[in-house]
Order: C-alpha cells, then structure tokens, then sequence
C-alpha cells in the first residue's frame, strides 16, 4: 500500500506563503486506480510532484509521511530516493513534449530508465525498449525507437513516456492529466492501454485529471480537491451517483450534454481562492450556494459518513441550519427552444481547398511538393446558429477557421469561395476586406499566447475598435470598452491590469471581449473552453450561449469536446484528412451517425457513468 499521512507542502512566493496542500490523507492499493480530481490551483499537480519528491526550488515539504510498503520515502536520502523514483513509483507528467529530452532518441530515453532500475544492460534492454514500444501501440518500434521525439506525433509521444514510465517496473503509477488535449480516439487508445498494463501487473495507479468522465470509467475511489484540501472521499459510483459536498454537486451539474440543451449550465461563481491567504471556516464557503453561519466557523475537518465515504462539510455537522438544495434548472423542450427562422445563410463556404507548400529537397529533386490541408470543404451557417466542426487533430479544422477569417493569405494557397452576405471573402482587397473583418472574428484556442503580455487590456480591446471602427473618439471608446467588460462578466478595474494577472478563464473572457469589440455577425471559435476546468468552461459557453440569444451571433465552433458540441451546437460537420464526411443537425449527426468514421469518433468518447 502506498499511503500518505498529513502531507503539507508549501512553497515560498513574492505573495507570501502559499500552502499548496495542507493536511492530505490518501491511500492506495496495488490494483487500484485512485482518481485525484479538481479546478486548476487546487493542488493535484503539486501533490504529485511531492510524493515524488520533485518540487520546485521555491518549494518543500513541512509535514507529513508517505509510507511505501512501511517505508518512509520522505525521510530518505536523495541518493536512495533514485531507487524509488521511477523503479517503485513510476509518474506519466502533463506534457510529453516538454518531459522528453529532445535531443535524445526516445530508444535512449528508454533504455536509460530500463538500465537504471532493472539488471538488463545493453542490446537486451533494447530489445525490451523495442518490446514496451511495441506494447504501447508504436507502429514499427524497430525503426522508431531511433526517432526523435519531434518526429512523433502527441499521441505517439505520450505513449513513449507510458513505455518509458512501465518499463522501468513500478508498483505503483502517478499519470498527471495522462489524456488533457488528445483526440478522443487516442484518449481512449491511452486510457484502455493503462487498464489492461494495470490488470496485468497489478499496478497502483493515482490518476490526476479534471475531466470527470474520464473518472467514472477509470477509477476505483474518487478525491476531490479544493483549495489544497480534499474536501471528499468516495466510491467512484457512490459519488457520481450521490455527491455530498456541495462543490461536486456544482461541478456535475456544470458537465455540458444534449440534455442540457436550452439551459444554463450551472457554473460556479468566483474563482478557487488564492492560497497564501490565512483561511478560516470552509474554504469553499465564498462560492457555495448551500453557506450557512456555521460555515464561516472553525475549519471544517474531513469526517466518515460511511465506511467508504467522507466528506468536509458542515452540512452534516449542523444539519438544523442547513438550506434545501436549489433544484436543478429544468431543460427548455427542443421545440420550444428560441431559434432563427430559416433564411439566407451569413455564410456560405464553397469548395474550400487549402495547401502549404512543403520545402525543397536540399539537394535538388523534382518540383515544388504541397500539402493539402483542406481539401474541398462546404459547408453554412444562418445568423444565430452555431455549426460546430469536429474532428481528429491534423484534419483541417483550425485550418479551415483562419482562412476564413482571412490569417493564412500569405502562408498558404487558399482556393474556394467563402461567402459573407454573398460578397466572397477572398477577393476583397483593401476597405472592403476591412469592413469584413469587422464582420467576423475569431476566439484562439490560447488566450494566453494570443494576448500580448505588454499591453493592457484597455489596449488590447482598443487596438481592434481604432483599427476597425475609426469613427469613434476616445470618449466613445471608453465607454465602448467598459460596456463590454460588463458584458463578459469582468469588472471594470480589469481594464488597467496585464493578461498575467488574470485566470485562464478570465483571459478567455478577455480574448471574447477582444472579438466583440467590433461588433462582429460571425466568430470562429477555435477550441475556445479545451483547456478550461469544468466550472470555467460552464461560465465560458453560458456566455457564449447568452451572447447568441442577446445579439444573434454566429458561431463557427471549431472542437474535439463532443459533450459541448451536444450542449451548444445547432448542425454539425464531421472532418477527416481535410475533409467532411459527415454533416447534418446535431441531433441527426450525434444521434443517428451514418459514416463509420462519426461512429467510431463518438464511441470514443469517454461518458458519465452513474
């Protein structure tokens, strides 16, 4: 058993003392997968990187045990600690482009980990890197074990560092976020794979993510985490089946599906609190719709209301002042749902083609050489109406969003119409193309890496409106601009602060802000909640989905998150190898999937078990 007692870690921070986990309590079998969930700030990462003793320089561990079969591990001397890191706990992190070493062959990377904690040396540790590689789906191990890593796909990549993580023989597994951003088809790929190495060596297996669906069909025992807190302990069936902490009522509630369709999701309010703050009473008591006086008391401790099940709430402490639950919002029938009468598409796409060229051989051959990227792709969208555009990576999604809004004219050859009120998009020149892009818009996938650091948010926002809309005086801008904040759900104080200091959330509030500020008929938006926490992503598409009702907007949403294109989408249309191959309602696409490759895409896709 690998069990953790009273874990406290803190990390120093120009803020002040950040207690990053205070007082966790977990255990976990060999066999078992024990699923540590939560929002993004909540501590799950950390916790990793602390049972494997790899925190930060600014960081450490004040108090606590982690006991590894009796063994203290955080008493031991560094030099033992490599014995245990990596040959009897073993740890799949976030992002395999950033964990493998690029200028090593992932054949090396492997055999290092094999010759480090097994006696196989030489050619017989790379016949066992060959042998994972092959375990691990890698089509041609023999050859690719003498790639490197940018020569392999994300999918491939992580599977490397599953191959490099199991071949060193662990008891026991750390995967942290194994699946965030892959394909559902790759996801699934992963996640069957960890199942059926876990049956085989009986691993134990502490998995680290925020998807929730991922968890009902994954895991044993279920922690929920909040603000460096485990706030609840369960069964994963009795706890997607029966939540007690008023938080995972909130976050189940807030998963978007078809039957939510016409309703607000039920996103939490605020933010999880920052964590060098000295706390007292219940942490989530600022955001909970079931606070109480007694809330606001002494820190409410993690108590058993079953064998299995715990809970830190004072719900079940003082049941005398505690509120009724708020029923859950009922769903608008689809009939009565409010639409726009059919009519004359804003925007028609004919025949889209779009090709890169590809570079020359260096030392001569034949010709130019291209990449089709898109390849013949039509499709609509009526004012009010969202088409969502679905598909593997690589198939011509994003691809497809840019060039219509006019950002690949001088990478790419783009050939096709793309239609805005009959006017085709790619021949206006000059005014004309700029009275367009005020028309459409587009939401980036990153609102991180598509705000500039340096600028303010009032200039980021200006920057769109003196560009597009130059009739307007500073005043009228002003005005402009704190009116929109408003819209976003921002107060007007985020006008003067940098990007850095917002949440991921709030960044992406700023980037559909940004996109508004021109008082565009259309948006492409280019996975826009992909990498959100739940709750964020519930605020983002409420707005988004009140943004349409108010102002009668298109969207063209761009996503791999089949759960929000049941939730948001009107018609769906299906991409593979740059092309569709599938298009349709949403209810006819999802429900009733004609084309192998829909089937197969959507039989991929982790559901809620409960």
């Amino acid at each position: 058993m690998l069990k953790i007692e009273d874990l406290k870690v803190a990390l120093d921070a120009d803020a002040g003392l950040v207690r990053a986990i205070d007082g966790m309590c977990l255990s976990i079998e060999r066999g078992e997968t024990f699923a540590l969930v939560g929002e993004s700030g909540c501590g799950k990462s950390m916790t990793a990187l602390a049972l494997m003793r790899l925190l930060p320089d600014n960081g450490r561990i004040t108090a606590g045990r982690l006991d590894l079969d009796d063994e203290d591990v955080f008493g031991l001397p560094e030099a033992q600690m490599r014995r245990v890191r990596g040959g009897r706990i073993g740890m799949i992190f976030q992002e395999p482009s950033t964990s493998l070493n690029p200028v090593m062959r992932v054949g090396d990377q492997i055999v290092e980990a094999i010759e480090t904690h097994t006696e196989l040396r030489g050619p017989a540790a790379r016949a066992k890197a060959i042998d994972w590689l092959r375990r691990v789906g890698i089509p041609e191990p023999e050859r690719r074990i003498d790639e490197y890593p940018f020569r392999l796909s994300g999918g491939q990549r992580q599977r490397v560092m599953i191959a490099m993580t199991l071949a060193a023989e662990p008891d026991y597994l750390i995967a942290d976020e194994p699946t965030t951003a892959l394909d559902v088809t790759i996801q699934a790929q992963i996640l069957d794979l960890l199942k059926d190495l876990q049956r085989e060596r009986q691993l134990g297996v502490l998995l680290i993510t925020h998807d929730l669906a991922v968890v009902s069909g994954m895991a044993h025992r279920v922690a929920l985490m909040y603000a460096g807190q485990v706030i609840e302990v369960a069964p994963a069936d009795e706890f997607f089946a029966s939540p007690k902490h008023p938080y995972a009522r909130l976050l189940l509630q807030a998963l978007p599906d078809s039957a939510k369709r016409g309703q607000a999701l039920a996103a939490i309010a605020g933010t999880v609190p920052p964590l060098w703050l000295d706390f007292e009473g219940c942490r989530f008591a600022p955001r909970c719709d079931r606070v109480m006086p007694a809330c606001h008391g002494n820190v409410p401790e993690l108590q058993a209301l079953s064998a299995t099940h715990s809970v830190r709430c004072r719900l079940y402490t003082h049941p005398e002042q505690a509120l009724p639950a708020p029923a859950a919002a009922a769903a608008v029938p689809r009939e009565r749902q409010a639409s726009v009468a059919a009519g004359r598409p804003l925007l028609e796409v004919k025949d889209l083609r779009v090709r890169f060229a590809l570079k020359k051989p260096l030392f001569g051959g034949s010709g130019m050489r291209y990449f089709n990227a898109v390849d013949g792709v039509s499709y609509s969208i009526e004012p009010g109406r969202t088409l969502a555009l679905v598909g593997e990576s690589g198939c011509g999604k994003t691809t497809s969003g840019k060039a219509i809004v006019q950002l690949l004219r001088r990478q790419a050859t783009i050939e096709g119409q793309a239609l805005l009120d009959g006017q085709d998009l790619f021949t206006l020149e000059g005014d004309a193309l700029r009275h367009a892009r005020r028309q459409v818009q587009i939401i980036f996938q990153d609102p991180f890496a598509s705000l500039n650091p340096r600028m303010r948010v009032y200039e980021l926002l200006e920057e769109g409106v003196l560009a597009l809309r130059p009739e307007l005086d500073a005043a009228a801008r002003r005005r402009k601009l704190e009116t929109l904040v408003d819209q976003v759900g921002l107060r007007r104080d985020a006008l003067e602060r940098f990007p850095h200091e917002f949440s991921g959330g709030q960044r992406q509030r700023i980037a559909i802000a940004r996109a508004l500020a021109v008082e565009p008929r259309l948006i492409v938006c280019d996975e826009p909640t992909s990498a959100l926490d739940v709750s964020v992503q519930a605020q983002i598409l409420n707005l988004l989905r009140e943004l349409q009702r108010e102002q009668g907007l298109a969207y063209l949403f761009i996503t791999h998150n089949i759960g929000v294109v049941e939730y948001i989408a009107d018609e769906v249309a299906v991409m593979q190898a740059g092309r569709i191959v599938e298009a349709g309602s949403a209810d006819a696409v999802l429900g009733a999937p004609r084309q192998s490759y829909t089937r197969t895409l959507l039989a991929a896709v982790p559901r809620l078990q409960r």
